[in-house]
């Protein structure tokens, strides 16, 4: 495979724009008055931005980033606090089967983004009020 393709629909595309340059480290390849891509090697992503009048919050669950040391977690929390967004971070926690450090982000239409690094494997689903509990699939956290 060449690029792993997302297209997500925003109402500000400039704002868009200038969140996404912050988090992906990179600007768009392409821009046009209702449209712009990013063109990333490394993950290698094609990510397009689709101007829309009203946009609600996550279509999605959530989007993210693997990474592979708890160093790169703090490094990229660090980059994009200095960048001014406010990471809202889940260290240690178990989500989706997995002991995980994570930090999330979210873009001007709400859509959630999660850094994170998978330390070990889980029986349990999620962490519920730190506790360990299987949960539906349905309560997805990643």
């Amino acid at each position: 495979m060449k690029y792993v393709h997302v297209g997500i629909n925003v109402t500000n595309l400039e704002a868009s724009i200038e969140f996404y340059q912050k988090v992906f480290g990179a600007s768009p390849v392409k821009v046009k008055e209702d449209y712009a891509k990013f063109l990333l090697d490394e993950p290698r992503l094609n990510f397009t931005l689709n101007i829309r009048d009203e946009v609600r919050g996550n279509q999605v669950n959530h989007f993210g980033f693997q990474v592979d040391t708890q160093e790169e977690i703090s490094s990229h929390k660090t980059r994009l606090e200095k960048e001014g967004f406010f990471a809202r971070e889940e260290m240690d926690t178990t989500c989706c089967y997995a002991v995980q450090d994570k930090f999330w982000v979210t873009d001007p239409d709400g859509n959630e983004w999660e850094f994170f690094y998978t330390k070990s494997d889980s029986e349990v689903h999620k962490n519920s009020d730190g506790l360990n509990e299987k949960l539906p699939v349905t309560n997805a956290c990643c």
